[in-house]
């Protein structure tokens, strides 16, 4: 994986990468918590590639699909097998816009760890610019009709 990225990176492509992957996607909840870990891998990439990471935030993406992470039991079920086991509901026709940050140039003298704490922080601005937190259904449906949204810097 890391090598095909690499290899499209280099070529001039484009790819998005989720650094908190699945974990993030079951199990985060409205207050847009990042989950990432210790992960540094895209990091590494972007720095082996030597291209920029873009940071970018799609609002209201956790109340168009919700997950039944919060179950007891099941971010252990998953962290034990990989295998996505919270149940996926929703599809709910919320506004989602999605933002982009401001490039984190390449640095040949930062580690990857170092540049994945910077796109960490990035994220974070973003989702803090961006976000009305907790995040709320109702609200992100009403959003499609009214701006009552965060207001774009």
């Amino acid at each position: 994986m890391k090598k095909d990225c690499l290899s499209l990176l280099k070529d001039g492509n484009l790819i998005s990468i989720s650094p908190g992957g699945t974990r993030e996607a079951l199990f985060s909840d409205e207050t847009y918590k990042i989950m990432w870990g210790s992960r540094s891998g895209f990091a590494q990439v972007a720095i082996d590639a030597k291209v920029p990471i873009i940071p970018m935030f799609t609002q209201n993406v956790r109340e168009a699909y919700k997950t039944l992470g919060y179950i007891r039991g099941l971010k252990w079920l998953y962290e034990y097998s990989r295998w996505p086991v919270a149940p996926v509901y929703g599809g709910y026709p919320v506004k989602l816009r999605t933002f982009l940050g401001e490039p984190i140039p390449y640095d040949p003298n930062i580690t990857a760890e170092e540049l994945a704490e910077k796109a960490k922080i990035a994220l974070q601005d973003l989702i803090r610019n961006h976000q009305k937190l907790p995040g709320n259904t109702g609200r992100a449906l009403l959003e499609r009709f009214y701006s009552n949204g965060k207001k774009d810097k």
